[in-house]
């Protein structure tokens, strides 16, 4: 039997309350999954974040593969040892940091040669490599190595790209399926120190552990393009969960919404869906009233290190004048700790007084917002009122919307390890 399952209840259109069962836990649907791309939510600890209600936790296997080395985690005990994080875990295959290295990379049907943000040294991504990587990695849910084109690329562009994320998906399972079957390559060169633990490079530890692998659905801001890469992964054999990818890239926020509205009947209910790279408040409402259960963002806590928080009138910039002598909290009733324990002047004065207090807390904030935010979609999907609550709610938040600096751009234009 699969480590892995999917069940839902109370739907109401589109949108519907799941349970997500993985190997180190259940996730309650919708949900949002902070982003800790180099296995730390930056500038926060993993104790803080379960405290506030993360559940689910995502990594990138590309900046993890590069520093400190996906056999080193491995090594270590894997992503969950090696990180500390006790719940359920995703690894993104970097298809996205490669699309951004549009100047240090050559695309081939063979995989990608890039240069190494880090070094400059010549790197080789190829859908078999990444699989392996993701396997010494060893998270619960792991992504293909597709490729991302920009959100206005054009039929052409975005329907090689569709296509050959659709050939290089069969690879990742060809390898997937053979690393199950004979096991990962044994770790040779670590060693641990004379006196410390002894590393996990033990012939027990080849065989990989429970893990799924998703699939992406691309085909850029064109319908057909759409219909037919979800098509096209569903006739390709059975999947846990499916992701819908290459969006919030550039393209109008009425062209992601279509392809979302486009993506709904094409994918079976019975499975999670997972919106890749979005994570702005109001495209979360939006996403889960278009039958999406899971998302990930490292706007949140990027744009909290930059002062911007998340309420729900819209976004708040902490340095502004006014709220030098305000003693409300951020939020009312927001669980976490610079609503909980700081006003808003005291805040302000962290960050024009340059205190990395500050943004920890800002960030954190904006984390414990969206998982709130996660929390009260659910409760009004049970309760039957989630389109009443979710067009509310929109209205409300964009009343004021990002009028104080806040931005609803991209959020993953800048992959700065959020």
């Amino acid at each position: 039997m699969s480590a892995f399952s999917f069940r839902t209840s109370h739907d109401q259109g589109a949108a519907r309350l799941g349970w997500f069962s993985t190997p180190h836990g259940v996730v309650e649907t919708p949900a949002f999954m902070p982003v800790a791309t180099h296995g730390t939510i930056k500038g926060l600890s993993v104790d803080e974040v379960e405290a506030v209600g993360g559940g689910m936790m995502l990594s990138n296997a590309y900046h993890l593969s590069l520093r400190p080395g996906d056999a080193m985690v491995r090594a270590l005990g894997g992503l969950h040892a090696f990180t500390r994080w006790k719940g359920p875990m995703l690894t993104d295959s970097g298809g996205f940091q490669v699309f951004s290295l549009a100047k240090l990379r050559a695309v081939s049907e063979d995989g990608v040669e890039f240069r190494s943000h880090l070094d400059g040294s010549v790197q080789q991504y190829t859908p078999e490599r990444v699989i392996r990587i993701e396997r010494n990695l060893g998270a619960d849910v792991i992504m293909q190595f597709d490729e991302l084109v920009a959100g206005g690329a054009s039929v052409a562009v975005a329907q090689a790209a569709m296509e050959r994320s659709l050939r290089w998906l069969a690879r990742c399972r060809v390898e997937f399926e053979r690393l199950e079957r004979e096991g990962r390559a044994p770790i040779t060169e670590l060693h641990a120190p004379p006196g410390a633990p002894p590393l996990a490079t033990h012939p027990d530890d080849l065989a990989p552990p429970p893990q799924s692998l998703f699939p992406i659905v691309q085909g850029g801001i064109h319908p057909a393009l759409r219909r037919a890469s979800a098509r096209g992964i569903l006739s390709s054999g059975d999947w846990d969960g499916i992701a819908i990818g290459g969006l919030s890239v550039g393209e109008a926020k009425p062209d992601m919404h279509a392809m979302l509205e486009v993506c709904d009947p094409e994918l079976p209910r019975d499975r999670p869906r997972y919106l890749m790279g979005v994570g702005f408040p109001d495209d979360l409402v939006e996403g889960v009233r278009r039958g999406i259960d899971l998302f990930d963002c490292v706007a949140p806590t990027r744009m909290g290190r930059h002062g911007t928080a998340f309420t729900p009138e819209g976004t708040v910039q902490i340095r502004r004048g006014p709220y030098r002598t305000d003693r409300r909290p951020l939020v009312e009733g927001c669980p976490c700790p610079g609503c909980t324990r700081y006003d808003r002047a005291y805040l302000r004065h962290l960050f024009v007084s340059e205190e990395m207090l500050g943004p920890r807390l800002l960030a954190l904030h904006n984390v414990a917002f969206l998982l709130t935010l996660m929390r009260d979609a659910r409760e009004a999907l049970r309760a039957g009122t989630f389109a009443s609550w979710s067009e509310d709610w929109l209205a409300r938040f964009r009343e004021r919307g990002s009028a104080e600096g806040g931005t609803a751009a991209d959020g993953r234009a800048e992959d700065d390890g959020a």
